[in-house]
């Protein structure tokens, strides 16, 4: 007798079908799986052994085979943990084939029978329902990010007893579609400021205010104090809101991680690591999606930017410009999604006081460019503005917080109808100016006369590559947004340009 069991399990930023076959025969008693199996599933034959003994059932007294097909993918996890009792208890004749026909099974059991939630759920639904399976039974407390996913029906259930009950309809289980969302968290993890905090730099906070209307990258350089860290995590405040399907997108990135298994991301993410990480941790590796994934759709920022390891910041170039990331290791490759807004900040040199009158600067010449030649040309080129600020006068420091009141909102509102105008004009959510092609800016966006020959110029004065030209007009287009103009005037283009520097 061979029993079969549907399942899942997440691969990359997609997933895989897994079948979970069991075949019972005479002999010893022996409980085998097999099917490349990692170590966590190979010892899901005692989890299984005790969850089906203490919830009631026997567990049968002969050879037990599992096999995890197909046979070469790699299986890691304790998704299958359900599947395999499951099997168990067809081939043993406690449930029937036709119980679990057509229907999908993923869980980890404890020793006592409970069914705990598993990461990348969104993955396995996504994955259940492009095969055609009718009914998915998860994890009672992954039904929240589940519920994000319609057009399948799915249940959440707690206990293995439960299940087996609602498979002989004898118990009502919970269905996804009867519940709320659950909680939502921020994925900023942390309380940020706003720019009515925020005293003096007027100029970085207009260009902080284009950047995040167009979704463009942005160095920020200037003395010690002057307020670079807290005007880059005010952007916190300034995100649009996400739209569903961005939700769940990043939902499922926070899965895969591990960082969240009940509840939705309700929020733009804000990632700020030290500059002591790894590549494996900013970039993402075999153990799943790093820093600049989990940063999509919202910010990555990186504070004193050449801080970080060489390694790590020419590891941002490509994902950068392809807004994924595509890590391959021996025995497989996986994509994961990197389409976030770099924010970054440093000082013109390593005290941080080179051009300041009030402090004298200590460092040598060698020091200097050795410090600004850890910001490699082709990583420059890649960030769309450069905006240098000076240390906030002694008179600004004084002013009372109460004179910026409604700063914030005002910035906030502005962002949000340049961002309308962009949808409009692209005819989608999620495509900003930044992420235009050249060939796309040539055929969408359009310049007024002054404003090719300034920009031309401009080309030949500054020497500008060709990645540089086209990020001017975009950041001009953006510019533009902001003033509600259809066709990107000289006035736009001027401000543009002056954000391009070295």
């Amino acid at each position: 007798m061979i029993a079969k069991i549907e399942a899942a399990i997440p691969f990359g930023f997609e997933g895989k079908l897994v079948e979970v076959e069991g075949d019972m025969n005479r002999g010893l008693p022996a409980f085998n799986i097999v099917g490349m199996a990692s170590k966590t599933i190979n010892e899901a034959k005692e989890r299984v052994r005790s969850a089906i003994v203490n919830s009631g059932f026997s567990f049968p007294d002969k050879k037990v085979t599992i096999s995890l097909a197909p046979a070469e993918l790699l299986k890691d996890g304790a998704y299958l943990d359900l599947p395999i009792a499951l099997s168990v208890l067809i081939l043993s004749g406690q449930l029937l084939k036709m119980d679990v026909k057509s229907k999908m099974f993923i869980g980890e059991l404890s020793l006592n029978g409970e069914i705990r939630p598993v990461r990348g759920i969104i993955n396995i639904i996504e994955t259940a329902k492009g095969a055609g399976v009718s009914e998915i039974y998860i994890p009672k407390q992954n039904l929240a990010q589940a519920a994000l996913i319609s057009g399948v029906e799915i249940y959440g259930v707690e206990t293995l007893q439960e299940l087996y009950l609602g498979l002989k309809n004898q118990k009502t289980i919970v269905a996804a579609g009867e519940i709320q969302n659950g909680l939502k968290i921020d994925a900023t993890g942390q309380e940020s400021p706003i720019l009515d905090h925020i005293r003096g730099q007027e100029m970085a906070k207009r260009a902080m205010e284009i950047a995040i209307a167009g979704h463009h990258n942005i160095l920020i350089s200037g003395p010690p104090g002057a307020g670079k860290t807290l005007l880059s995590k005010a952007a916190a405040n300034l995100l649009p809101e996400l739209t569903p399907e961005e939700m769940v997108e990043i939902t499922k990135i926070y899965s895969i991680a591990g960082l969240l298994k009940d509840d939705v991301v309700a929020y733009r993410p804000f990632r700020s690591p030290h500059h002591t990480a790894s590549a494996t941790s900013v970039i993402g590796g075999a153990g799943g999606p790093g820093e600049i994934s989990l940063a999509h759709k919202g910010v990555l920022f990186l504070d004193e930017i050449p801080e970080f390891p060489r390694s790590v910041l020419e590891a941002l170039r490509q994902p950068l410009e392809d807004k994924t990331i595509a890590i391959s290791r021996a025995n497989r490759k996986m994509i994961f999604p990197a389409d976030f807004m770099l924010v970054a900040t440093m000082n013109p040199c390593p005290c941080g006081y080179l051009g300041d009158p009030t402090h004298e600067c200590k460092c040598t010449e060698t020091q200097i460019q050795n410090y600004r030649k850890k910001l490699s040309g082709p990583l420059f080129d890649r960030i769309d503005m450069n905006i240098e600020v000076e240390k906030v006068k002694n008179d600004d420091l004084r002013r009372p917080l109460g004179e910026n009141k409604g700063e914030h909102d005002v910035v906030k509102n502005n962002i949000k109808e340049a961002i309308l105008r962009q949808r409009r004009r692209y005819g989608k959510d999620g495509i900003y100016n930044s992420s235009l092609s050249s060939f796309e800016v040539t055929k969408l966006i359009k310049l007024e006369a002054e404003a090719e020959r300034i920009l031309a110029n401009a080309s030949e004065r500054l020497n500008l590559s060709a990645r540089s030209y086209f990020k001017t007009i975009k950041v001009a287009r953006t510019i533009a947004d902001l003033d509600n103009s259809e066709i990107i005037l000289a006035k736009h283009l001027a401000e543009a340009l002056t954000y391009r520097r070295r």
